[in-house]
C-alpha cells in the first residue's frame, strides 16, 4: 500500500543560534511537538540524524533519508551561527492522518505562531507525494517536489492539503476521506 511523504521547509526570521526570545520559543516548542506527532495514529516516521544530531543539518548523517538538501532559493547561512531554516521529512499512512496531526493539538498551536517565526517567501511551505510501501523518501526528493509544486501547482507528482491527490493520481480532498480523529469515538 502506498505511503504519503511530507516535506516541510521554512526560512526563519532569525538564525537558529540567535538567543532572541522568539527564536528560543520556536526551538523550545520543537521537542514537545515532535513527541506528540510521533505518537499520532498514521505517523510512520521522520528523518532523524543517524549519529545523534551533532553538527549542522548539512553535516549530519541522515541514513536512509539521504543527504540533507534545501531549495536553491534558500539564501541564508549553512553554518551553526547562520542557519535560519526549519525542515522536516516524514512518512504517513494517509492524508487524513497527516492532516489531523498538523491541524490539531500542539502542532496547531505552533502553526498559529508561524508568522512570528518564519519569513513569507512566496514559496510553498510543504509538499506531499505518494511513495511505494518500501520506499524511504530522501531530502532531495522533498526539495524537488517542493520546486515542482511552486512551478506547476498541485499535481499528482507534488500536492498540498488544499488540492490533493489519491495514490492512483485522482483528485481528492481531506473532507472526502472520513472524519477527523477527534470526531471518531
Amino acid at each position: 500500500m502506498p505511503r504519503l511523504a511530507l516535506y516541510t521547509f521554512g526560512v526563519l526570521k532569525s538564525p537558529l543560534a540567535d538567543p532572541a526570545p522568539l527564536t528560543r520559543e520556536f526551538q523550545d516548542s520543537g521537542g514537545p511537538v515532535y513527541q506528540k506527532i510521533g505518537g499520532h495514529p498514521g505517523y510512520l516516521g521522520r528523518a532523524e540524524p543517524a549519529d545523534g544530531g551533532r553538527g549542522t543539518l548539512f553535516d549530519l548523517d541522515w541514513g536512509a533519508w539521504g543527504e540533507f538538501a534545501v531549495p536553491t532559493w534558500y539564501d541564508k547561512g549553512r553554518t551553526v551561527e547562520t542557519i535560519a531554516l526549519a525542515a522536516t521529512l516524514s512518512l504517513w499512512t494517509d492524508l487524513r492522518a497527516a492532516f489531523d496531526a498538523v491541524y490539531t493539538g500542539l502542532h496547531r498551536k505552533a502553526l498559529n505562531r508561524r508568522h512570528d517565526w518564519f519569513e513569507r517567501t512566496g514559496h510553498p511551505s510543504h509538499v506531499f507525494w505518494w511513495v511505494s510501501d518500501s520506499a524511504i523518501p530522501i531530502w532531495q526528493d522533498g526539495v524537488s517536489r517542493l520546486d515542482h509544486l511552486h512551478d506547476h501547482g498541485s499535481t499528482p507528482h507534488a500536492f498540498t492539503f488544499h488540492r490533493s491527490f489519491a495514490p492512483e493520481g485522482t483528485p481528492t480532498s481531506v473532507k472526502d476521506i472520513g472524519p477527523t480523529s477527534d470526531q471518531v469515538h
